[in-house]
């Protein structure tokens, strides 16, 4: 059930209107994005902080909170510049970005609220700076694929670890899933 990083990238593009102009325009806001990013993984790790069950994942050893915002201001700063022009390398680091929350146990239901919460002061630091819509709306496409990535790596783990201990075959993975949906 493992996807292919670069083919999820292009799908996803695809499905949230990724286009040349948002990534030129997020190109051309490369520097700001490099300097608002430290401001904007203070509000991430504030808002992720305020919560127990995340508070104890970010704070699990010493030093990862501060290995987890430097890794932060590098993603962010990297959705400006796509790294590859939102390519392979792109791709693949989303990926492996998504891998790490499912390892260190950073669930859905905390990373999505925390990307709006993002998106929220990204676009009011935005219009703070006198920048445009567009840049805060090309900044909110590209940060749900980066979304994506996340969500992904939770669906793909989590089948492959069932598929693996029970030996079941995908379809009928599938075909249990679907069940269980409709008998809820």
């Amino acid at each position: 059930m493992a996807i292919e990083p670069q083919a999820f990238m292009a799908t996803m593009e695809r499905r949230v209107n990724l286009t040349s102009e948002d990534k030129s325009m997020l190109k051309s806001e490369a520097i700001w994005g490099k300097e608002i990013a430290p401001e904007m993984a203070e509000h991430f790790y504030d808002y992720l902080g305020k919560d127990e069950e995340m508070s104890s994942i970010i704070n699990a050893t010493e030093g990862r909170a501060h290995r987890l915002k430097e890794t932060f201001i590098e993603w962010f700063y990297e959705m400006f510049t796509g790294m590859d022009d939102w390519g392979k390398d792109y791709a693949q680091r989303r990926w492996k970005i998504g891998l790490v929350h499912v390892r260190i146990g950073i669930g859905p239901q905390h990373v999505v609220p925390a990307m709006a919460t993002v998106i929220r002061e990204a676009g009011k630091r935005a219009k703070t700076d006198g920048k445009s819509e567009e840049i805060k709306d090309a900044m909110s496409r590209i940060c749900m694929i980066d979304l994506a990535f996340i969500e992904q790596a939770y669906i793909e783990v989590t089948s492959e670890a069932v598929l693996r201990e029970t030996g079941w075959t995908e379809g009928l993975f599938r075909r249990l899933i679907a069940t269980g949906a409709n008998s809820m």
